[in-house]
């Protein structure tokens, strides 16, 4: 007998097969639309930026809207459970969603955990990829273990670009990639759900960098 492993092979789709699908998506609307599209729930996006830059006030601001169509998970390994962080929430009123905006400081393993159960969160926030110090393996097994979740991470930046090989990797295979600069996030590429246009951040800090070049 031939004792090599069998393997089964799964059915190959047709084109009519995918359009009977499914998929969960989020019926984003105005400068959300028009900056990200309509999103599917699934996969990873990458967000990147220099400190000063705006970048946690634009995440906290997305989660917040996120958190209207379902509960998020926003894994704050930067700044932990800190009186920034406290602020930061405050200053998008995050306490206007409740419970559907939810937190903790954690590492890979417990984060997996909390995953594990029943009715988690779908959609999780990680803040940041460099203090969350994973491998490319940890990333392929998050998207493969959790088909269903969408991982959003927030990731430092080297001149105009994410920093690192890590980085560099998420970036390519992200739907949604956007760059903060000067309190103005703009995607990049266009997204993969429709998104082209820039989403300004804060007016006045927009209007003060601006000067600042003048």
């Amino acid at each position: 007998m031939n004792s090599e492993t069998i393997h089964k092979v799964p059915p190959v789709y047709s084109y009519s097969d995918l359009a009977k699908m499914k998929f969960k998506t989020l019926a984003f609307e105005g400068e959300w639309k028009d900056l990200i599209g309509t999103p599917e729930v699934a996969k990873s996006w990458i967000i990147w930026g220099k400190s000063g830059n705006g970048k946690t006030r634009f995440t906290l601001q997305l989660a917040k809207y996120l958190a209207e169509f379902q509960k998020v998970y926003y894994n704050s390994l930067e700044e932990g459970l800190s009186l920034s962080f406290k602020m930061a929430l405050d200053q998008v009123n995050m306490k206007s969603v409740g419970s559907n905006f939810c937190f903790q400081d954690e590492k890979l393993s417990q984060m997996r955990a909390r995953l594990d159960k029943d009715r988690s969160p779908n959609i999780v926030i990680i803040d940041s990829l460099q203090h969350f110090n994973i491998k490319e393996s940890d990333y392929d097994s998050l998207l493969e273990d959790y088909p269903k979740k969408l991982f959003i991470f927030i990731s430092h930046a080297q001149g105009t670009e994410p920093k690192g090989e890590l980085a560099d990797k998420i970036r390519y295979n992200s739907n949604v990639k956007i760059r903060v600069h000067q309190f103005v996030a703009s995607p990049m590429e266009n997204t993969r759900y429709g998104g082209k246009k820039p989403y300004v951040i804060w007016e006045e800090g927009m209007r003060r960098a601006q000067v600042k070049l003048t």
